[in-house]
Parts: C-alpha cells; structure tokens; sequence
C-alpha cells in the first residue's frame, strides 16, 4: 500500500530504498562509492542516510532539522555531467513512484527536478 502522508519513516524508507538501487547502478555509483564505500551499515552512509532523510523531511514540510547547504558537496564530486543528474532523477522518481500516492511522489518529482536543474546550473553542466 501507498504511504498518503510524508512521515520521517517513510522518508528514511525512501532514501535507503533508493540508494540501495543507486549503489547497484554503474553509472552513478562510483561517485557515491568514492565518498561513502559499499556498505550502506558503516558510519559515512548512515549519517548520509540520516541527513537525506532530515533534508526531504525539512524540504517537505517546510521545517526540520536539516540546515545545511546541499550544494555544496558537490562541488567537490569530479565528473559529475547531466547523465549523471539524469541517472539519479530515473532512479528517485521510480522510488517515490513505489512509496507515495501520486499526488505526493509528483511533487517529489518535481522539487528533486528544480534540485538537479539548479545543480547542474550551478556546476556550469
């Protein structure tokens, strides 16, 4: 059954869910290799986990406890290209497709589709 409410579980959900499927895509999961390992239990990725889960939660309700700058990171990401952003949009819309209601995962589609775009502007890609 489809979650029809944004909760921190379903979020927490969502964000291991999908990088479960990232971890196993060749295109895009080097970068996060690179940076976190293999093994979504060691320390790097859960705090990763925890601070996705914070970010969605805080970008979905307005309020939270993520205060960061998401961009920033990526700066620091060699080779990142739009089939790289295009990759990671495939495998998040299909996600939010498999845990939301479609009111809900749209809107996640769409706020993670202004996210990318301004990324990729950003990084001049």
């Amino acid at each position: 059954m489809l979650d029809t409410e944004i909760t921190k579980e379903n979020l927490n959900k969502l964000v291991v869910t999908f990088y479960t499927k990232v971890l196993k895509d060749e295109k895009i999961s080097p970068f996060f290799i690179e940076k976190l390992g293999k093994d979504m239990k060691s320390e790097p990725w859960q705090k990763h986990i925890t601070l996705l889960t914070n970010f969605w939660y805080t970008i979905s309700h307005g309020r939270g406890e993520y205060n960061g700058s998401p961009f920033a990171p990526h700066l620091q990401i060699s080779g990142l290209n739009q089939e790289a952003f295009q990759t990671w949009l495939k495998l998040f819309f299909s996600t939010v497709e498999k845990i939301y209601v479609e009111d809900i995962a749209n809107k996640f589609k769409e706020r993670s589709s202004i996210i990318a775009s301004n990324f990729m502007r950003n990084l001049g890609i």
